[in-house]
């Protein structure tokens, strides 16, 4: 019996409530997202029975469901991720570079999801490669990692794309490799009032096409004067974009990206408490320093399920995006080139030999090797697994 909290527990236990008080004002991907999660390692997705060929001692286990948004989920997509990524990492310093957008634009954001989501991309990636190639800071086309992350620490609304940038690119010609200065990339100020410019105005031009709506306390912005006078104090705010120092190597950067590319709004490890009084669950206050900086929070469930799934993207939205030398078909092409320019050896032939077959956990009462005895669809309960099926596993190990 585990004793830890899920997302799950919360759903399941206050899920029915929840949607049935608000049948009219979620959406189809809220409420497939909160199916996904409520069934998630249940019969309903059905799975399959092991049986150890060993001693007999049988288990069943359910299929997971595999949705973005489900915390049970993410780690093997992570790893599925990162190891696909490796090959694509340089021996130079990589940069981790934040754009964030300002409340006032959140706002907006948040009733255009795919919309304005997908301009910050847009605006953040070309402000990147637009300073890059400039002369006068490093003259070089540069390769992007880009990932969307929607929330602040206690899943309040915060869009915001973290970068990771290779420490140089390939000038102009491709004939060499320009690298960044030890601890620096590029200039935010500079950075920020690019980024700034080129969001607001394409903003602009989206709401004069009419490819923005408005709902609720922000109906009046449909009208033009009210959209312009509620942009005009952050056009004089200094849009935020934060660089870190380098990372200390490949390996660094691997362990970073695990933390970053596949996380949702909250994990299951946060979770403190599901009580009558609600959730409790870890968070960081950025505001404080030191010590202080790790509080502890405590939401009634129904607040806990509403800022989830403030978080839920649009379906088909890619989070995870890449620009410059790591954009689309060219990738492998330009990675060989610079490979070449750094005087490294080339990538060696992936490993083609099969995996083995076997990669479930050992059978807990004695160790020995557990095999498949039964599937079974989803709705479906499993039953015992029969005796023939269980002795011809035997037989085959």
């Amino acid at each position: 019996m585990r004793d830890s909290i899920e997302v799950a527990d919360i759903f399941r236990a206050a899920g029915p409530a929840y949607r049935a008080a608000r049948a009219r004002h979620l959406s189809l991907d809220q409420l497939k997202v909160m199916s996904a999660i409520e069934h998630c390692r249940t019969a309903v997705m059905g799975g399959h029975v092991e049986a150890c060929t060993d001693c007999g001692h049988w288990r069943v286990a359910y299929n997971s469901c595999r949705n973005r948004h489900c915390p049970r989920c993410q780690g093997a997509a992570a790893r599925t991720w990162l190891a696909e990524r490796e090959a694509d990492l340089l021996p130079v310093g990589y940069f981790h570079v934040v754009f964030t957008l300002p409340a006032e634009v959140a706002d907006i954001a948040l009733q255009n999801k795919a919309v304005v989501y997908g301009l910050l991309f847009q605006a953040a990636s070309e402000t990147m490669t637009t300073i890059a190639a400039d002369p006068k800071h490093l003259g070089a086309r540069i390769g992007i990692t880009a990932v969307l992350h929607t929330w602040g620490s206690a899943m309040t609304h915060h869009p915001h794309i973290h970068m990771i940038v290779p420490g140089g690119g390939m000038s102009p010609d491709s004939k060499r490799w320009v690298s960044s200065r030890p601890a620096f990339l590029l200039p935010v100020r500079v950075l920020g009032k690019l980024f700034r410019r080129l969001f607001l105005t394409r903003l602009m031009a989206l709401h004069g096409a009419g490819r923005l709506a408005f709902h609720g306390s922000l109906v009046h912005l449909s009208e033009r004067r009210a959209f312009l006078r509620h942009l005009a104090p952050v056009r004089r705010k200094r849009w935020v974009v934060y660089a870190k120092p380098p990372f200390a190597g490949p390996e660094t950067v691997l362990a970073y990206l695990s933390r970053y590319t596949h996380r949702v709004a909250i994990s299951n490890s946060r979770l403190l408490r599901f009580d009558q009084a609600g959730v409790t669950f870890r968070y960081k206050d950025y505001r404080r320093g030191g010590g202080d900086r790790h509080q502890v929070m405590t939401l009634a469930a129904d607040e806990f399920i509403r800022r989830f799934l403030l978080h839920v993207l649009p379906k088909g939205f890619h989070r995870i995006r890449h620009y410059g030398l790591l954009a689309g078909a060219t990738r492998k092409a330009h990675l060989e080139r610079a490979r070449e320019l750094l005087r490294v050896a080339p990538l060696a032939a992936p490993d083609t030999r099969a995996e083995p077959d076997d990669i479930r956990p050992p059978c807990p009462c004695c160790g020995g090797r557990m095999v498949v005895v039964e599937t079974f669809e989803r709705q479906s309960q499993p039953r015992a697994p029969p005796a023939h099926a269980l002795l011809s596993g035997m037989q085959a190990s």
